[in-house]
C-alpha cells in the first residue's frame, strides 16, 4: 500500500501500473482476493477468515458505529492501493491501478486535489474520496463490478464531519465490467442474477453521508454495463447545489437516476434527518436500462427533496412489466442501505417520484423496449410539478401518469398525456 498523512504538496505520476496482487478487499477475507484467472482456476476457493483469526478480530474494542464491521482485516493485512488522509495540494496523474482491494484509492479529509487520466480496473471502489474539498477528478476509465466506481462520501472518518465540497467529475468512464477485461480489452460480462445482483460501477455520492455534498458538478461521463448514476444523503447531512449534464449511459442494471432522503442515521446520538436541495440534471442519453426501476426519486413522510428539475433526458428501457407489478406498494423503508433495488420492482417503469418538493420534468422522453402495463411514471406527494414537453408513451391498459396526493400540478405540451389520480392504497 502506498499511503501518506499530514502531508503537501505531493505527486504520484505515471507512466506506470500499481499492482494490488496481495491486497484484500475485506468482506470477510482475511487474506489477499483471488485474482480473476486464481478465481477461475479454483474449484473450492477458501477465502474466509480462519477460527484464529476470527478469534483475534472479534476482540478488537469496538469502534464508533458499530465498527469493527465486515471489512476489519487483521493485522498486516492492507485493503487499499493508495490512501492518503489531511494531505493537501495533491496530483494524481498518467498510472493505472489494478486488483486495487477494497479501495484503489482512498482519500479522506485531502483538499487541492487532481485525479486525471487514470485507468482502474479493480474489485471492489475504485476511486473514493471522503470529507474532500477541491477536487478535480477527470479523464478517467474505472471499470469496478464488484463496487462503485467514482464514489464521494463525507463519513465520520476524521472523527467529525466534515463536508465534501467544491468537486468536479468530468468526461470519465464508469463501467462494471469482470476486472481485468477493461485492461486487457476484452470486456467480460458476468451471468446476471436477479435484480440487484448486477455489476455496480457508477458514480455515486454516498453512502456516508454525514458532512453532506455541496457544490458538485458531474459533465460529460459515460455509464456502461453498471449502476446508474445515484445522490444520497441517509446520514443525517445536507446535499444541496448539484448539477448533472452530458451523461450518456448504456446497459444500466438499476435505476438510471437515483436520489434518496433517508434516515439509516449512521453517527453519533441525536444525528437528524438531513436535506436534499436544488438538484438540476441535464442532457442525459440512455439505452436499455432494466426493466425493474426507471427513474427513482424518493425523500421521506414530512422531509421532502426539494428543487429538483430533469431536464432534455431520453432513456429506453426494457419493458416488460405486468398487471400485478403495477399494483404493488412501495414500501418507505427509510432506514435501510440505500439502494434502488431494496424498493423492489416499482409500479412505474419510466419514473418514480415521491415526498418531493418543486418537480420541474422537461423535455422528457422515455421509450419501452416490451409492452409494459405498468403506468409511465408515477408522482406521489409532491407540491409543485411543471410537466413540459413531455413523451410519456404507454400500453392501451396502463396509464401514462399516476398522480397520488399531487399539489400544483401543470402540464404544457404534452399531447396525448392521460393522467389517473390514483386512489390512497
Amino acid at each position: 500500500m502506498i499511503w501518506g498523512e499530514g502531508l503537501e504538496d505531493i505527486s504520484i505520476l505515471g507512466p506506470g501500473k500499481i499492482y494490488g496482487k496481495g491486497l484484500s478487499r475485506g468482506l470477510g477475507f482475511a487474506r489477499r482476493d483471488l485474482l480473476p484467472e486464481e478465481r477461475a482456476a479454483a474449484t473450492k476457493p477458501d477465502l474466509s477468515f480462519p477460527p484464529a483469526v476470527r478469534a483475534l478480530v472479534e476482540k478488537i474494542v469496538p469502534g464508533p458505529f458499530g465498527t469493527p464491521g465486515r471489512d476489519t482485516l487483521p493485522k498486516g493485512v492492507g485493503n487499499k492501493a493508495i490512501s492518503l488522509k489531511g494531505c493537501r495540494n495533491v496530483t494524481f496523474r498518467d498510472f493505472t491501478i489494478y486488483h486495487g482491494g477494497h479501495f484503489g484509492i482512498l482519500a479522506t479529509g485531502v483538499d487541492n486535489w487532481t485525479c486525471d487520466n487514470l485507468k482502474i480496473d479493480t474489485n471492489r471502489d475504485g476511486i473514493d474520496f471522503d470529507c474532500c474539498q477541491n477536487v478535480r477528478v477527470s479523464n478517467c476509465t474505472v471499470n469496478s463490478p464488484n463496487d462503485d466506481g467514482i464514489c464521494p462520501k463525507s463519513s465520520y472518518g476524521l472523527g467529525y464531519a466534515r463536508i465534501t465540497e467544491n468537486v468536479t467529475i468530468t468526461n470519465c468512464l464508469v463501467s462494471g465490467y469482470d476486472e481485468g477485461s477493461m485492461l486487457d480489452g476484452t470486456r467480460k460480462r458476468r451471468e446476471e442474477g436477479p435484480f440487484g445482483h448486477g455489476p455496480t460501477g457508477r458514480i455515486k455520492c454516498g453512502t456516508e453521508s454525514n458532512g453532506g455534498f455541496r457544490n458538485i458538478a458531474i459533465s460529460n461521463c459515460v455509464f456502461e454495463y453498471c449502476r446508474g448514476l445515484a445522490l444520497e444523503s441517509v446520514d443525517g447531512a445536507l446535499m444541496e447545489d448539484i448539477a448533472v449534464s452530458n451523461l450518456t449511459m448504456r446497459d444500466i442494471v438499476n435505476a438510471p437516476i437515483f436520489i434518496r432522503l433517508g434516515a439509516r442515521l449512521r453517527g453519533p446520538e441525536g444525528t437528524k434527518v438531513g436535506t436534499a436541495q436544488r438538484i438540476k440534471i441535464d442532457n442525459v442519453v440512455a439505452h436499455n436500462v432494466a426493466a425493474e426501476a426507471g427513474i427513482l426519486i424518493v425523500g421521506m413522510p414530512g422531509y421532502t427533496i426539494d428543487d429538483i428539475s430533469l431536464s432534455h433526458i431520453f432513456i429506453d428501457y426494457a419493458g416488460g412489466g405486468t398487471a400485478e407489478d403495477a399494483a404493488r406498494v412501495v414500501p418507505e423503508d427509510e432506514k435501510i442501505y440505500p439502494e434502488p433495488y431494496r424498493f423492489g420492482k416499482l409500479p412505474s417503469w419510466g419514473l418514480f417520484a415521491r415526498h418531493l418538493k418543486n418537480l420541474v420534468i422537461d423535455h422528457v422522453e422515455f421509450r419501452v423496449a416490451k409492452d409494459d402495463l405498468r403506468a409511465t411514471a408515477w408522482l406521489e406527494d409532491i407540491t409543485g410539478v411543471s410537466i413540459d414537453h413531455a413523451v410519456f408513451p404507454h400500453v392501451s391498459a396502463a396509464t401514462a401518469l399516476v398522480t397520488k396526493e399531487v399539489r400544483g400540478l401543470v402540464v404544457t405540451n404534452s399531447p396525448g398525456l392521460s393522467i389517473e389520480n390514483s386512489p390512497t392504497h
